[in-house]
C-alpha cells in the first residue's frame, strides 16, 4: 500500500474516496426510507454522522494534506502514513455499516480514530508553516474530532439530544475550516485570474480576516449554546454581513467566464445565504431550522469541494486548469440539487423534490468519480 500513484498526495485516495461514498450513503439513506433496506440506514443520526464524518471527513483530509505542505514548504504526507490514514477512514465507515453487529465501544473507537491521527501528523507541517495563520487549523480541527468522539459518546449514554448537539458542533467546525481555507484559496485563484486578464484584484485584509473568524466563533457559540432568539438573530446576520464585505471584495462577478471559478465563487455565496436562513428561522416559522444546514452542507460545501477537488485533479496531475464540458454540468447538477433541498424544507414539497436534490447532487460527484477517477489513480502528467 506504501507505492503506487494513489499514495504520491493526500487529495488522491481522499477526493476518490469522498466522490465514491457520498452518492453511495445517500443512495443507502434513499433505499432505507422508502424500502426499508438497509434498516440502519434509516436513523436520521446516521444519515447526518456519515455525510459529515465521512463525506466531509474525507474531503477535510485530503485538502488539508495537501494544501497545508504546498503553502507551509513541509514535507507532503504519502505512502504508508497516506495509506494509514485512508485506512482508518475506510475502517471507520465499515464500523458505521457494522454498527449492529459490533460493539458500540468498538464502533466508537474505530470511527474515532481519523481525525485524531491526521491532527497528530498535520502538525508538524503547521508547525513549520511560515505565516501564523495557518495555526488557525488546528482547533476547528481538533474541535471536529471531538465532536466525532462526542456523537459515539452520546450514543453509549442513549442521548440522542446530545449526539444532535455533537452533530451540530461537527457543523461548526466544518463551516469554521470552509471559512478559513476559502478565504485563502478563493482570493489567490481569483486574483491570479484577473491579473493575468490586466485587472484590479484585492488582497487578503487581515483585519477582516480576524473579523470573520471572530464571527464564526460567535455564530457557533450562540448556536450551540442555545442563545435567545435575539442573539441569534445578531450573531448570524452579524457574520453573514462580515462574509459579504469579504465576498465582494473578491470580484468574483468578473470570473463568469471560468467554470471553476464561479463554481468556488457561488459555494461561498451559499454560506451567507446559510447564515442568513438561520437568522430567518428564528423570526418565522416557515423556515425550519435545520434549512441553514442543508444550504451550507449541499450548497456551500458540495459546490466549493466539488470545483476545488476538479481544480486540484487537474493541476496536480499536470493537466490544464480547464474543467470538461461533463464537469461543467455538474456543477450545475450540485447549484440544482441544493436548491431543491431547500425548496423542500422551506416550500414543504413533495417526497419527489427529496429524492430528486438526492439524486442530482449524487450524480454529480459520481460524474467526478468517471471523469477524475482514472486521474487520480494513474501518475501525474509531465508539467508544461
Amino acid at each position: 500500500m506504501s507505492g503506487g500513484a494513489l499514495w504520491s498526495s493526500g487529495f488522491r485516495p481522499f477526493f476518490l474516496a469522498a466522490a465514491v461514498y457520498g452518492p453511495l450513503a445517500l443512495a443507502l439513506w434513499l433505499a432505507a426510507g422508502y424500502l426499508g433496506w438497509p434498516p440502519y440506514a434509516a436513523a436520521p443520526l446516521w444519515h447526518a454522522h456519515e455525510m459529515l464524518f465521512g463525506f466531509a471527513a474525507a474531503l477535510v483530509c485530503g485538502v488539508l494534506l495537501t494544501a497545508l505542505p504546498s503553502w507551509s514548504g513541509a514535507a507532503e504526507l504519502r505512502g504508508a502514513p497516506l495509506a494509514l490514514l485512508a485506512t482508518l477512514w475506510l475502517a471507520g465507515r465499515l464500523a458505521l455499516h457494522a454498527s449492529g453487529w459490533l460493539p458500540r465501544l468498538a464502533v466508537g473507537v474505530i470511527d474515532g480514530a481519523l481525525l485524531p491521527a491526521l491532527c497528530v501528523m498535520l502538525f508538524a507541517t503547521v508547525a513549520r508553516a511560515r505565516r501564523t495563520l495557518f495555526w488557525w487549523t488546528v482547533p476547528p480541527l481538533v474541535a471536529f474530532a471531538g465532536a466525532n468522539i462526542a456523537f459515539h459518546v452520546a450514543l453509549a449514554w442513549r442521548s440522542p439530544a446530545g449526539a444532535l448537539w455533537a452533530l451540530m458542533l461537527g457543523v461548526h467546525a466544518l463551516a469554521f475550516l470552509f471559512t478559513l481555507y476559502g478565504g485563502l484559496f478563493i482570493p489567490a485563484f481569483t486574483r491570479r485570474y484577473l491579473q493575468q486578464r490586466g485587472e484590479r484584484a484585492a488582497a487578503i485584509l487581515m483585519p477582516l480576516e480576524y473579523a470573520t473568524a471572530l464571527a464564526m466563533v460567535a455564530f457557533a457559540a450562540a448556536d450551540l449554546l442555545g442563545a435567545p432568539p435575539r442573539w441569534m438573530v445578531a450573531a448570524a446576520l452579524a457574520a453573514a454581513a462580515i462574509h459579504a464585505w469579504r465576498f465582494a471584495r473578491w470580484r468574483g462577478w468578473r470570473t463568469t467566464g471560468e467554470p471553476l471559478l464561479w463554481c468556488i465563487h457561488l459555494g461561498y455565496l451559499w454560506l451567507i445565504a446559510a447564515l442568513v436562513l438561520r437568522a430567518a428561522a428564528e423570526l418565522t416559522p416557515r423556515v425550519p431550522r435545520e434549512a441553514w444546514i442543508h444550504a451550507f452542507t449541499l450548497g456551500a460545501y458540495g459546490m466549493l469541494k466539488i470545483g476545488l477537488m476538479t481544480r486540484v485533479a487537474l493541476r496536480h496531475t499536470g493537466r490544464p486548469l480547464a474543467a470538461p464540458r461533463p464537469m461543467r454540468v455538474a456543477f450545475v447538477m450540485v447549484l440544482a440539487g441544493a436548491l431543491l433541498r431547500l425548496a423542500y424544507s422551506v416550500y414543504a414539497l413533495g417526497e419527489w423534490a427529496l429524492v430528486g436534490s438526492a439524486l442530482l447532487w449524487g450524480a454529480a460527484f459520481l460524474a467526478y468519480v468517471a471523469l477524475h477517477g482514472p486521474m487520480l489513480l494513474a501518475p501525474s502528467l509531465p508539467r508544461r
